[in-house]
């Protein structure tokens, strides 16, 4: 298979041998099976610059991203969209990121000389717990999940805070990708039945299957 794609590096999935995931300067992750090398398995979408590191997470459930965007995002394996995003003021671009073994710290070293040790799940509290709040925290949880399609529940849990210019140029890519959309579209009406074929994104990196 000839891929058509400008990979900064790749992680393997600790849990499926045959399982990786490519950080590209197109601002996407793509995972693949390595057996099944025709489409991606998932694409992830959301950084706003070239990712430039990629490390999965030892239960091989999620894996975190470093990016030019001064950002880095937590993303399921099985998703196409994050699930957090860390950023502060002074944090400049990302440039490797690591997850550590206890699955509950992420590691990442950015352009400004610092290493940022990260919370794995934001809002997990550290320390012992006793058995009423561990109790308290799994009721809560479970709320969580028999609710998570209620509209104002959904809304409450994918909301994060964002940088003016992460929030202008995730907007701005948007726009334009309504746009390559509509003339997609626009081609395809206009042109003769089959000439313009439908790629969808997990393809249009596959040049070539060579047998």
């Amino acid at each position: 298979v000839i891929l058509d794609m400008r990979t900064n590096t790749l992680s393997w999935n600790p849990m499926e041998a045959f399982i990786f995931t490519a950080a590209n300067e197109d601002y996407n992750l793509y995972t693949f099976d390595m057996r099944f090398l025709g489409k991606a398995l998932m694409v992830h979408m959301d950084h706003v610059s070239a990712v430039l590191d990629v490390d999965y997470s030892p239960t091989g459930k999620e894996f975190v991203s470093a990016s030019f965007d001064k950002s880095i995002r937590i993303f399921p394996a099985d998703k196409g969209h994050s699930r957090e995003v860390y950023h502060t003021k002074r944090m400049q671009h990302v440039i490797t990121v690591k997850w550590t073994s206890d699955n509950k710290y992420i590691l990442c070293g950015s352009d400004e000389m610092n290493i940022r040790l990260w919370k794995a799940n934001a809002s997990e509290k550290l320390g012992v717990l006793v058995p009423r709040e561990k109790a308290a925290i799994n009721y809560n949880q479970k709320l969580k999940e028999k609710f998570q399609h209620h509209p104002q529940i959904r809304r409450i849990s994918r909301h994060r805070h964002l940088p003016k210019i992460i929030y202008s140029q995730a907007k701005e890519q948007r726009i334009m990708k309504e746009a390559r959309r509509r003339k997609e579209l626009n081609r395809r009406k206009h042109s003769k039945p089959g000439s313009i074929p439908l790629v969808s994104e997990k393809q249009k990196h596959i040049m070539a299957v060579v047998k």
